[in-house]
Order: structure tokens, then sequence, then C-alpha cells
């Protein structure tokens, strides 16, 4: 539980009626983050209270809650305040959280979309250079997968790009295919597998258009420099 002297103020309106809790600024963040992992509502309050005006100490009336939330339980409450309400962050938490948002988002786009042009994907650089130039914001609050297509949109008329699946066909000598099974299926579905007789392993991996690089050099290294991989069209 954070201190009451380092936390910041979450607030919510409905109606004329004025609500704010007392909250931890990062577990806070997180919490309204739709990407971020589950906080617990004890967890990042300074205090379990629901205030009127929390700079002068003033509590919010049952009547108040229950009128607006039906409910005058304060875990309740914090809970619709930070889903519907407002966070007074602090400028360096926006400014790392839209950083860190922008990476998710542009990491996401080099992974799945290719330059379809040439099949091949796109550096990750020449997507952010795209954003720029489109002037893409990144909102700390939206879900990765929304603004994914956002952006897309957005970079479309300055990057050939679009998001497509491909298939690879993949050889691995017999030492090394036993063991690449689980890293495979991190990349995508294996649609089709045989057994030579040399003991080698033969595969085609349906997988994300943006990932084939990464997955030839991740074949390589698992088997030695000895797997072969070749996208079929």
């Amino acid at each position: 539980m954070v201190n009451v002297d380092e936390a910041i103020i979450a607030k919510y309106e409905f109606g004329g009626d004025h609500f704010e809790i007392l909250v931890d600024p990062d577990l806070a963040a997180e919490f309204r983050n739709p990407d971020g992992q589950d906080v617990a509502i004890e967890d990042l309050l300074a205090v379990e209270e629901i205030f009127k005006d929390s700079k002068k100490g003033d509590k919010a009336s049952e009547e108040a809650m229950n009128k607006v939330f039906e409910t005058t339980d304060p875990i309740e409450v914090s809970k619709i305040i930070l889903e519907k309400g407002t966070v007074q962050l602090t400028a360096d938490q926006k400014r790392q959280m839209q950083a860190d948002k922008r990476k998710l988002v542009i990491n996401t786009i080099a992974k799945e979309a290719i330059n379809p042009q040439n099949g091949l994907p796109h550096p990750v650089q020449r997507i952010e250079n795209a954003c720029d130039e489109a002037k893409v914001k990144f909102d700390p609050f939206t879900s990765v997968n929304q603004q994914v297509q956002s952006t897309l949109k957005a970079i479309k008329p300055l990057i050939p790009i679009r998001f497509e699946k491909v298939k690879v066909a993949v050889r691995l000598p017999g030492s090394a295919a036993g063991s690449a099974y689980s890293i495979i299926h991190g990349f995508g579905e294996i649609v089709n597998e045989e057994w030579q007789q040399d003991g080698s392993w033969i595969g085609i991996v349906e997988m994300p258009g943006g990932l084939q690089d990464s997955f030839a050099a991740k074949m390589a290294e698992i088997s030695s420099g000895e797997a072969e991989t070749k996208a079929i069209k």
C-alpha cells in the first residue's frame, strides 16, 4: 500500500457528484493498461476511503455512493472510479507509458506484416520512420490490438504493408528436430511434416509474414547452421 503523501488522485464525476480516491501512481497506471497485468484494488489504494475532496479530507456520503454506484463498498467503488474516471498521472509516467505502447505496437506490426511487393518483412526502423512521418499518436490506455489497426491504416499510404500468413518449408537434421518442436510452435502452426530416410525432418510451418527472417535464424541456430528454410509461394 502506497504512502498517502506519495499517492495521486483518481477521480470520477457523475450527475454533479464528485468522487476521489488516493492511489499508487504506478499500480494505477498498470491497472488501467489494457495490455497490463491484473492488479488488485486493495494493493493500489493508499486508504480504503472514497472522498468528495481528498485534499480537504472530505469523505463522499453513503447516499451519493449508493445513488451513483449502487454500493458503498470502497473496493467496488474504487474499481469503477479507476475504470471510468481519470487518473492524474505524472508527465514522466505518461511519456514512459506512451513509449512502451509505441514499442509494443510497432513490434507487433513488424511481426505480423510483410511488404506485399516482395513478400518480405519490413525492418522495425522502417515502420518506426513511417509512424513518425504519419505523426501516429500512441494512447497508453488503448489496447495494442486496437492501435495496431489504426497505426496500420495511418502508415499504409507511406509504405506497402499488409498482414499476411506465410508458409515456410524447413528441413532439420534428426539431431535437432526432436527438440525443435516447441520452438517451432512458438512461431506458428506445423501444417505438414515428414521424416526422411536419412533421419532428417521436413515440415511446413504457417506463421505471420513478419517472422520469416527470425524463424530462419532460429532454425539455423538450433541446428548449428544445418537447417534449410524456404518460403512457399
